[in-house]
């Protein structure tokens, strides 16, 4: 099982450290995949660790809390159909209670029900919306879980089941519980066009919230175009990440059930160089103030711009006799005119293999190279794959400079080195496939 927040690491305006981070740790992780390594997938429930739902008041009914699920599966190469996911809400006996949503169907006691997601994607997205609340008389402090299972049509085998299941625990509490709505992700976005963040904050809890804080945090392609006077905004840093984060803070007053907006409507400029975009955003109470509940505090937005990024290599040529050492290599450029950049998992944006030409063998390599091999490979032909970072800006202009050994004089050695998505499969976004191969030529005819 998988927790579905998306920000514990995106609080408190932690986004950009942990996000930045992340896309550091892509550096110099290129190993090739053989083409014949046997196919896995796997099962996944998506559910939240834990649910604060609040007590009932004397006399009264509690609200209602979301506890959202999903399925996802690991492998995109198979289509997984048919989730069966099953809830079993038993041991909230004498603390909470569940409703239903049309899609699950609960048995004669109601508290186990057979839940259907329908296809199964990679990437999650809410599929069982279930609702809890406190039942009355129960006190602060009481707790109770909910246990899963599920399967699947769809993978190697035909079947999926997934193999670890973790409770949610819900929690019965008093206080703020101040939350913001998920978005719903954009594609197909012409760049030079603005976007309106769907941001509202509505506390469920039942105490008021003296005033909330916001954290934002927008990758290269987006620009924060609205500017509230109680907030502070740093960047875009064009000479590093060139993300933008901003942190604000509000003194509105949000009363149990109430829903606030910001003073005006929050505008992303999606800019020119846009292409696989991301927008983090969260709330907090103000003052020494706990949530009640921080896993629907932060969401994270993906947006898809309409456009491209040209990925070029350049080779080069060299001469040498036998044992001698030449330097060698080729250049990767970006471009443009988007950037391109690995938002969600932070691996490398593009893996570029080089085959050296015949008779030689590397003796030095940049650090983000290494040997590889690849199915189909000749032996006596050196392979070796080499990454960028996480993103590639426009104009991003990269060499990879090689000492290949001439182990054996061959007129005219030609090697190839070709740009590729770090998965193995094409650069969707590229539509200039002709540069994407070029030649590295030892000892080239006159």
């Amino acid at each position: 099982m998988s927790s579905v927040s998306v920000g514990r690491v995106l609080r408190r305006g932690a986004c950009a450290g942990a996000v930045g981070a992340l896309l550091l740790a892509g550096l110099g992780s290129g190993a090739a995949v053989a083409a014949d390594v046997p196919q896995t997938d796997a099962l996944a429930i998506q559910s939240p660790y834990d649910v604060a739902a609040t007590v009932a008041p004397d006399g009264g009914t509690a609200q209602y809390r979301p506890l959202v699920l999903g399925l996802t599966h690991s492998n995109d190469t198979f289509a997984v159909t048919d989730g069966r996911l099953t809830v079993d809400a038993s041991g909230l006996a004498g603390v909470a209670e569940v409703a239903w949503p049309d899609n699950c169907t609960p048995d004669a006691t109601g508290a186990v029900a057979v839940c259907d997601t329908g296809d199964v994607p990679v990437r999650y997205s809410p599929q069982v919306r279930l609702q809890v609340r406190a039942v009355a008389g129960a006190a602060v402090g009481a707790q109770g879980t909910v246990t899963y299972s599920a399967e699947a049509t769809g993978g190697p085998d035909g079947t999926l089941v997934a193999t670890r299941s973790d409770d949610t625990t819900v929690t019965l509490g008093s206080g703020v519980d101040l939350g913001i709505p998920a978005p719903q992700d954009a594609t197909g976005v012409a760049p030079d066009t603005s976007l309106t963040v769907p941001y509202s904050v509505t506390n469920t809890g039942n105490e008021t919230a003296h005033g909330f804080s916001v954290s934002m945090w927008a990758t290269y392609g987006l620009d924060v175009t609205t500017r509230y006077p109680q907030c502070t905004y740093t960047g875009p840093d064009v000479n590093g990440t060139g993300f933008t984060t901003v942190t604000c803070s509000f003194d509105t007053e949000i009363a149990p059930g109430a829903t606030v907006e910001l003073p005006e409507p929050l505008l992303l400029a999606v800019t020119d160089h846009a292409l696989y975009d991301r927008f983090d955003y969260d709330v907090e109470p103000l003052g020494d103030v706990t949530d009640l509940d921080s896993s629907d505090n932060s969401r994270s937005w993906h947006i898809t711009a309409d456009n491209t990024a040209d990925f070029a290599v350049y080779g080069t040529e060299a001469s040498g006799a036998a044992g001698d050492t030449v330097t060698s290599g080729f250049r990767f450029v970006n471009h443009g005119p988007a950037w391109a950049g690995d938002i969600s998992a932070g691996d490398p944006i593009t893996t570029i293999d080089f085959y050296a030409p015949q008779g030689t063998v590397a003796t030095s390599m940049p650090k983000t190279c290494q040997g590889a091999h690849t199915a189909g490979d000749d032996p006596t032909i050196a392979h070796y794959a080499c990454t960028l970072p996480t993103w590639a800006k426009p104009d991003l202009d990269v060499s990879f400079p090689f000492q290949l050994r001439i182990d054996t004089v061959v007129p005219d050695a030609t090697g190839h080195v070709t740009t590729r998505a770090y998965n193995g499969t094409p650069l969707a976004f590229d539509t200039n496939t002709a540069n994407n191969t070029a030649e590295v030529i030892v000892n080239p005819s006159a």
